[in-house]
């Protein structure tokens, strides 16, 4: 199967136009959204259009913002716990100025844990936002938005045993941010490490992420229907399969990867 060139794949991956999801790789697949348990959605939905410039996703059915490269759906349902705690430890933004987003977070009195020279070798910070949300940033001062979807952060043992299941499975390019192994498609950098380990205690094991803070990542695939058909001839066990959902006219399947994270397939939330 034929790849993209690198330098057009690096394109479509940084330079999202707009609130608008990039343009899919040769499977019909790009970055779609990441959906949210939260206690507040009004509370979140105004933190991420305050904060990072997010626009009001508006259709019944879908609560939610847009921000350039992935849109975040939000359900109102207490978390069983935080992120941090899960496989999908946390997600990333790439900023137009890191002191600009940390100065206005601490002044709305959330808090800022680190900050510290990214592995890339950029200014980076963690936020903590409502429901153990963690939020990683990365400066990038060339950038012309506030902020962009930038990363998913994964953290398990065998983390390049992840990192190579998502490039099998959904043709992900192979590269490295920094010392940390990655693999991208469009719209999104998927980063893969081994749990920190956190002074004598041993690491903990990471749960999977449905119920969490971070409930699943959504990926926009063309033709969803033959994508599907596809992974269950891989032995992918469907926890809900392929159905359209008229209402909003977005056809979904849902399934769990190996390692825990929850993973919706969706197509048609494009138009949004």
């Amino acid at each position: 199967m034929k790849r993209l060139p690198l330098v057009l794949l690096a394109m479509v991956i940084i330079a999202p136009v707009g609130a608008q999801l990039v343009p899919p790789n040769e499977l019909g697949l790009a970055m779609g959204h990441v959906h949210l348990n939260v206690s507040d959605v009004e509370l979140h939905r105004q933190i991420w259009i305050n904060h990072f410039d997010a626009v009001p996703l508006e259709h019944e059915g879908l609560t939610g913002v847009k921000i350039p490269g992935m849109i975040l759906l939000f359900r109102q349902q207490e978390p069983t716990g935080p992120s941090q705690e899960t496989v999908l430890d946390h997600f990333g933004l790439k900023v137009r100025s890191r002191a600009e987003i940390v100065d206005r977070w601490r002044a709305a009195g959330m808090e800022v844990p680190f900050e510290f020279t990214g592995a890339a070798g950029f200014p980076n910070a963690y936020l903590q936002a409502p429901d153990g949300l963690r939020i990683e940033l990365q400066q990038d001062i060339e950038q012309p938005e506030l902020a962009i979807a930038h990363h998913l952060h994964y953290m398990k043992p065998d983390h390049l045993t992840v990192r190579q299941w998502y490039i099998d499975t959904f043709s992900a390019v192979a590269s490295t941010r920094g010392r940390i192994q990655t693999a991208d498609i469009p719209g999104m950098n998927l980063s893969f490490n081994p749990p920190r380990q956190r002074g004598p205690d041993p690491v903990p094991t990471r749960v999977g992420t449905r119920g969490r803070t971070i409930d699943h990542i959504g990926f926009e695939v063309s033709n969803l229907e033959a994508f599907c058909k596809q992974l269950e001839a891989k032995g992918i066990v469907f926890d809900r399969p392929y159905r359209e959902n008229p209402d909003i006219g977005v056809a979904t399947a849902f399934f769990t990867d190996p390692f825990g994270v929850y993973v919706e397939l969706t197509e048609g939330l494009r138009q949004y």
